[in-house]
């Protein structure tokens, strides 16, 4: 054409009053974009720089003082159009990756967030293991009292002392993060925050034939959702690769999304389980004691620790059952939307 050209770069920042209130199939028939201003001139991207009805279109929709035609690729127009028009997300190339950033950042937060829930959980089981151990040295101390000729039997009162100190300890721990934990009905919640932070990747459905979950569960129906992204790159400008992988890593990082979701329900599951094998040992402990080795000075102590056993049995249900139950029936059903 005997002129400047330009190529589609997603870098180039378009002036938003080049293209405000323009008609995208206009633009399309006619197959040119304005791309940028050089002080008072109108830069325009054209697929014919030289046609006269394109010239005397955009004179009319482009108001500037002075005008400069560039040719370019029909293709690269398109992709201008398509960008900054704000086409469908899949058709997207250059500024859709913004958008994706925008949500690896959600996820990326969230993810954060169950990330701080799940090591609240390990706390929680640290305390409970630091109450184990005190009351395992307290049933300790109420045995030797009751055992004749034994070595330790002297210091009985020290070890039951610092075993009341240790669950103390761990129960006062232990107290403090289930007032944060169980009074938040974060459980229902996380599943739904987690559906609302990839729901956006039903814009990248590719797959006509959705896949099918692995069980009933909400989590199952999700992950089932999002498509087995793969990226073919094919030999197009860099740009445009570089969004293929942009989308990628998006569809992958919804997919950490969702199994940290399934990290931390099994986190709180976990320290449920561990409270009630906790506290059924405690009270077979307890009820052993006073059947094999009869009363003694402290045989309070193995009504204290039956006692103990069932409250951690109980509390460890109460950990438990809401996370097994939270998995059915939350959120939208991905199968019906």
């Amino acid at each position: 054409f005997g002129c400047r050209f330009i190529q589609y770069d997603e870098r180039v920042p378009v002036p938003t009053h080049l293209f405000a209130g323009l008609d995208g199939d206009v633009l399309r028939a006619g197959k040119w974009f304005p791309v940028m201003m050089l002080g008072e001139t109108a830069v325009i991207a054209a697929a014919d720089p030289h046609g006269e009805t394109m010239q005397a279109e955009v004179m009319r929709l482009v108001p500037a003082a002075q005008y400069e035609f560039r040719a370019a690729l029909a293709e690269d127009v398109r992709w201008y159009i398509q960008d900054y028009l704000h086409a469908e997300a899949r058709l997207l190339i250059g500024i859709e990756r913004t958008g994706l950033a925008h949500w690896r950042n959600n996820m990326a937060l969230w993810r954060t967030r169950l990330a701080c829930h799940r090591t609240e959980h390990a706390r929680a089981r640290t305390a409970m293991k630091l109450l184990r151990w005190g009351l395992a040295m307290v049933a300790l101390s109420n045995a030797l009292t009751r055992v004749q000729e034994n070595i330790l039997k002297p210091y009985h009162a020290a070890i039951l002392v610092a075993g009341a100190g240790l669950a103390a300890a761990g129960l006062y721990k232990y107290l403090k993060i289930r007032r944060r934990r169980m009074s938040a009905p974060w459980l229902h919640v996380m599943v739904d925050v987690t559906d609302e932070t990839i729901r956006f990747t039903d814009r990248y459905h590719l797959e006509e034939v959705p896949a099918k979950p692995r069980n009933k569960t909400m989590l199952a129906r999700m992950a089932a959702s999002i498509p087995n992204y793969c990226s073919l790159i094919r030999p197009v400008p860099a740009s445009k690769e570089r969004t293929y992988l942009a989308r990628e890593r998006t569809i992958l990082a919804a997919q950490r999304t969702i199994a940290a979701s399934h990290r931390t329900l099994y986190a709180r599951a976990r320290t449920g389980l561990s409270f009630l094998r906790t506290g059924i040992s405690f009270m077979g402990l307890g009820f052993a004691m006073n059947k094999l080795l009869g009363a003694g000075p402290y045989s309070f102590v193995d009504v204290v620790l039956v006692g103990a056993g069932f409250l951690m049995t109980v509390d460890g249900l109460l950990w438990y059952l809401p996370a097994r139950k939270v998995k059915y029936g939350i959120g939208r059903s991905i199968a019906e939307s």
